[in-house]
This record gives C-alpha cells, structure tokens and sequence, in this order.
C-alpha cells in the first residue's frame, strides 16, 4: 500500500524523445458526430463575439462560474451567526417567517440568475448564418443537427443549475441544523431547481411562442426590447428582495395577489410543503400545486413551439430578410438641425452618422446597450419605490431621494453602455474608411473632431433620456421638487452630470467608435464590478446633495454652473494634450510588434 501512494505521488520522470517517438500516435477517444456537435454548440454560447470578445471562452466560463456560484455560499454562510448563538447573541433563534425568508432567497436567486443567463443567450438558442454557410454543408442530418442544440440548450441550462446553486445547496442545511435534514434538503433542491428551470422554460416558451406566430421578421423588432424588459425585472426582483421578504409573512397569510402572481413564492409553497409536511400552511399547498402547474405548461410550450421557430429561423436564413429602406424620416428635421448647429464640419457629421448606422445596424452593440439599460432601469425603480405594509395591506410610494438619486444612474449606465458599445473590439473594420481619408494616427485637427463628435453622441443622449425621465417623474413627484428654482437645480444636476461623467469616462478613448483593437491582456469582471460599485454610489448621491444645495439660494445656481464649466474645461485641455501626444507618434504596421512599444521604446 505505502508504495502505490509513494508511486502515486512521485512525479514520473520525463521520456526521451526516441521513447516517445515509439510510443505513436495519440489516440484521441472515439467520439460521436451528435457529441462533437453539442460540444460544438455548448463551446459557441460562451465563445461568441457578445459573450467573450477576446474569443476566450475557458476564461469566461471559470468566471462566471465563480460568479454565480459564490453568492448563494456567502448568504449562507452569512446567516450562521444568526443560527448559532455565541455569547448570548442573537439571544433568540430566527423566527418562523425569518426562515421562511432565507428559504425565499435562494429561491429568488435561482430564478434570476438562470433567467438572466437565457437571456442573454437568447439568439444562441436558434441556428444562425454560420449553422446554414457551415454545418448544413456537410453530411449531418438535419435532424441530428436538431438533436444536438436541443442537448447542448439541456445541458447549459442544468450546468447554470448546478453551478449557481451547489454551494448553497451544501453550506445551508449545515448553518441551520434542520429537525429533518433530509426534508430540507429535498426541498431546497427541488424549489431552487424548479425556480430556475420555470424561468428559462419561460423565456424559451416566450421566444417560441413570439417566433411561431410573428415570425423572424417582426420578432427582431421587439427582441431587443423584450430582452431589455426581461433583464429589467429580473434585477428588479433581485433588488427589491429585502422588501418582497420583509411582505412574504402579510402575503401569505392575507392570501394576497402578490403571492400567486409572482413565480417564486410558487416555488417557496414546494419548499415549504417538503419541509413541513401535513403541518404546512393550505397557502403552501395552493401555490405548490400552481408552480408545479406553471412548470409543465411552460415546459410543454417549448416542446411544442421550438421545433416550429427552429424551422421557420431556418427558412428566413436561407431566404435572406429582403431590403428594405433603412432611412428614418422622422429624424431628418432633427438631422437638419443639427448640422445647421453643432454639426458644421463634414467629418463630424460622418462620425455621427457613422455612428448611429451602425448601432441600429449589428446586434451586438444593441444588446450591450439593452443589458445596460436594464441594469440601469432595475437600479432606477429599487431607487424609488417604497413599499410598505400596513394592516395587512401594501402600498406604494416614491421616495424624492430617489427620485434625485435616480438622475445620477440613468445619466452613468446610459453613457458608460455607450462607451462599452464604442470601445468594443468585436468589428475593429468598421472605421477603414477614416483611416484611409485621414491616415492612421490622422492629424491632430481631424483626431479632435472625431473623439469630440464621440462624446457629443454619448452627451446627447444621456440628457435625452435624463431629461425625459424629469419630465416623467413630474407625475409622481412631490411639491417642493416642482418650483420654478427646483427645477432649475435638477436641469442642471442632469446636464452637469451628463456632462461630466462623457468626460472622464471617455478621457482615455483614443481610437474611433466600433473600431478598437482587442486588448492583449484578460479583462477582470471582478475589478470591473469593483469600479461600478465605487462609482455608482456617488453618482448617486450626488445629485441629492447638489439640488438640495442649489434650492436654497438662487445664486448657487450660477456658482455650481461656474464650477462645473470649470471642470468641464480644465478636462478638455488635458484631454486634448493626450490627443495630441498620441496623434504625433508613428502609426503600427501590420505585422509589426506592440510589446517593446510599453516598455517606453518606441523609437
């Protein structure tokens, strides 16, 4: 025995290359053409240019396993202390509907996190151009091809199962020491997996059930919106969790509409049911017996209407969509405006018009802008809404504090969604004709007018979409936030914001929208969701501070618009001279080596 672990452990020595050499030929393990196709399909939902820009698709897989799987383990591992007394605190064990309230997370989480991840694939689910120029080419039958997406969806949808909810799964029936661990642990699988698999057999009923009937054409229309609204109030739901767990003890017990018409507490009812046994409540029973009920009409809608979408995608990819006039001639007055004013110069009316071509022209950019918007709107509503229960009855107020904070994340998430479409390295051609009319660095002039124009488009529509949210939160905003000095204030917070926040996140931009070059190095989602949770907080907040502070005196207008067309203008100048350094330095060959150009070598 001790020498099979000695031979297990020692590291085997190296073979020469003649022993090597007379070992042949590496025999890779016989596999099937329907495994290599749903290998295949699996590797393209994580390897597509939305999904991993850099075509790393290992490295996006590991994270986003670790981060959808970490969550669930820090919340249970978070209510420990709340399960086991130390030192005489907490001096009472959680209460009934507490852990009620614990169960409901896991469940909530499920939900959107599996619904979140369809979502975001939603067009990988269908064949595209590549299945049709590729695959139909080669001797596979049309039905395997088929079989294999449908085993690839099985197994991306049971694999986000399994990874964001392992580790609570494992951790939580060990931080509460249930009477009965094996009811506990056959409910929280079961509620936790039917939550999930209920909203990706959701979408996937929704998109077939859209596609069957409106067919490709008009369903491209509304597909960016129905993704924007998806992701929306799956945050939403996420977001507002403290609050719907705060009312699942009045719902349930009042028998309110919340509780059968929102999914998850149909799910909470199994879990429950499972856990308690014949002692559980007759609500639990109800809303098991929906959510069971909701599960398998969902489930059969996809089995009845994927094979009808598949093939009518199919049928439209062979066909072709047809032309059709892509000019917008409600625009137009707008067009003639704009030139006439801030558009004079011919090459920055070709960058904006370059522009606006080409987001409403590739896929890919609307979706980043819908993921942002989504985020944004979900952060918008958990600003305002205040819900709360009195008398067994819930109701809904707005809070003015978010209503002032909410102009700080409109303004961010629409402008810093912008800079995430103009940077992205996904369509790095997309400006050849610039390059070539003014060379590559062009002059400084030509450089100036292009990133400003950038900035002007991003500007543009953050106060757009500011200024119309003010404008709809007029309905529901209090008195003292509608005076003619109060307005005043939040017209400028939102212009201010809008202005600053295009500056210093496009301060280091330097290369024309839709046509940068992929970043060698690997992007960190972790260092990246640090930075928007440092940023978002005080664009937040500081719209709150700064209208209370303008309403008060009239001459804090003028001394806030003085400051911040400082800021405005000493950011301009440094970004200028970035531009300029960069505009005098030698343009890269093709095949020529940027490595040494870091080291400070460039000449």
């Amino acid at each position: 025995m001790a020498e099979f672990i000695q031979r297990l452990l020692m590291q085997p020595e190296p073979l020469s290359l003649n022993a090597q050499s007379a070992l042949g030929p590496v025999c890779e393990p016989p596999r099937s053409q329907f495994s290599l196709l749903v290998r295949h399909f699996l590797e393209r939902f994580f390897n597509h240019e939305t999904a991993s820009p850099d075509g790393d698709a290992k490295t996006r897989m590991v994270q986003i396993a670790c981060a959808c799987g970490i969550p669930g383990f820090f919340y249970a591992a978070y209510l420990w202390p709340l399960y086991h007394p130390f030192l005489g605190w907490p001096p009472e064990p959680p209460s009934y509907w507490t852990q009620v309230g614990h169960h409901f997370f896991f469940i909530v989480y499920s939900f959107v996190t599996i619904g979140i991840a369809t979502v975001f694939e939603w067009d990988m689910f269908f064949p595209d151009l590549l299945d049709i120029f590729v695959l139909t080419t080669l001797p596979i039958p049309n039905r395997r091809l088929f079989m294999a997406r449908v085993a690839a969806i099985l197994v991306f949808i049971f694999g986000f199962l399994f990874d964001a909810n392992l580790l609570g799964l494992l951790v939580f029936p060990m931080v509460v020491y249930p009477p009965n661990i094996v009811r506990l642990f056959a409910g929280h699988l079961l509620a936790v997996a039917g939550s999930g698999f209920f909203a990706a057999t959701f979408i996937l009923a929704l998109q077939g059930v859209l596609l069957s009937a409106l067919g490709e054409r008009i369903f491209r229309k509304i597909s960016l919106l129905l993704q924007g609204l998806l992701i929306a109030a799956l945050l939403m739901l996420f977001l507002l969790y403290p609050l719907i767990s705060a009312m699942v003890s009045a719902a349930l017990e009042s028998g309110s509409a919340l509780a059968y018409c929102c999914p998850p507490f149909w799910f909470l009812g199994i879990y429950q049911c499972l856990l308690e046994g014949s002692s559980a409540l007759p609500i639990y029973t109800r809303l098991a017996e929906i959510g069971c009920a909701a599960l398998l009409i969902t489930a059969g809608l996809v089995v009845l209407t994927y094979p009808i979408a598949y093939q009518r995608r199919m049928c439209q990819l062979v066909e072709g969509s047809g032309s059709h006039d892509t000019r917008n001639w409600l625009a137009w007055p707008l067009h003639r405006l704009l030139h006439a004013t801030i558009l004079r110069a011919p090459n920055s009316r070709a960058v904006f018009h370059f522009i606006s071509q080409t987001l409403l022209r590739v896929q890919r950019y609307r979706i980043y802008l819908v993921l942002y918007d989504g985020v944004g709107l979900s952060l918008v509503v958990a600003l305002i809404l205040r819900i709360h229960i009195a008398h067994q009855q819930m109701r809904i107020n707005f809070s003015p504090d978010g209503l002032r904070a909410a102009l700080g994340v409109i303004a961010f998430w629409t402008i810093a969604g912008l800079r995430m479409a103009f940077i992205s390295p996904g369509n790095r051609q997309g400006g050849w004709v610039f390059h070539l009319a003014h060379g590559k660095p062009p002059e400084f002039s030509t450089a100036l007018k292009q990133f400003q124009t950038a900035k002007l488009w991003a500007f543009l529509w953050g106060v757009i979409l500011t200024f119309g949210f003010l404008l709809a939160a007029r309905a529901v905003a209090p008195p003292e936030m509608l005076t003619l000095t109060a307005t005043a204030g939040q017209l400028l917070a939102a212009s201010s914001l809008c202005l600053l926040l295009t500056d210093i996140l496009f301060f280091n931009v330097k290369t024309l929208p839709f046509s940068g070059e992929a970043r060698r190095e690997e992007t960190n989602i972790a260092f990246s969701i640090v930075k928007y949770a440092i940023s978002l907080p005080l664009v937040s907040l500081l719209p709150i501070g700064l209208e209370e502070w303008m309403e008060d005196n009239s001459v804090h207008l003028f001394i806030a618009a003085a400051v911040i067309a400082a800021t405005h203008f000493l950011i301009t100048l440094w970004h200028r001279a970035r531009i300029r350094e960069d505009c005098s330095r030698r343009a890269l060959e093709d095949d020529e080596e940027e490595f040494p150009l870091r080291l400070g070598l460039r000449y």
